[in-house]
């Protein structure tokens, strides 16, 4: 059997859907691309919508504001996908954020964290530890026993106590009052 060579031919990009802002859309995206406060990255989205609302193709947008077609597919996609609720509901700036990241949820509370910290700021020897500083290994039971978390490996708890920076101060953070 012999080979068959023929040309090779590209896959076509599909139409881009045809978008069609409201008088409303069009002024609050202009508005809002003009503001010194909004972040570049929302601006930029919000210049790709306003291009994909005219007669330009992914193509000629993406070259113009150099970003790639599929970063202006995406934004003119998530606008079309956004823009049956009202802006009074959803303002521009908001239908241009990132949307939440998948993930697992955040397992601790930021009362959690908060009592950590407090715990990290206590002198062992006040838990009735024989130390002078935390330990992961230490924290982590002290945290167990006092019911703050059900469960947390050393390492972590370590880590934890490292990110922020906690350690037991070496002297004390308020001076006595002492009068005049």
């Amino acid at each position: 059997m012999g080979e068959i060579i023929g040309e090779v031919n590209e896959i076509p990009n599909p139409k881009a859907q045809k978008l069609e802002l409201s008088e409303a859309e069009q002024q609050a995206l202009e508005k809002m691309v003009k503001r010194h406060t909004v972040s570049q990255q929302i601006a930029l989205r919000g210049r790709l919508v306003l291009a994909a609302a005219g007669v330009k193709s992914n193509s000629q947008i993406s070259e113009e504001y150099k970003v790639s077609r599929e970063m202006v597919r995406l934004w003119r996609e998530r606008w079309l996908m956004l823009q049956p609720i009202p802006l009074s509901e959803m303002d521009a700036e908001e239908r241009l954020e990132d949307l939440p990241r998948p993930g697992a949820p955040a397992r601790m509370t930021a009362d959690q964290r908060c009592q950590i910290e407090a715990l990290a700021c206590e002198q062992p020897e006040q838990s009735g530890r024989p130390i002078s500083h935390w330990t992961g290994r230490e924290i982590a039971d002290e945290l167990i026993k006092r019911r703050i978390v059900e469960q947390i490996s050393p390492r972590h708890a370590s880590r934890l106590l490292k990110r922020g920076g906690y350690q037991a101060p070496s002297h004390p953070l308020l001076a006595d009052a002492q009068p005049g």
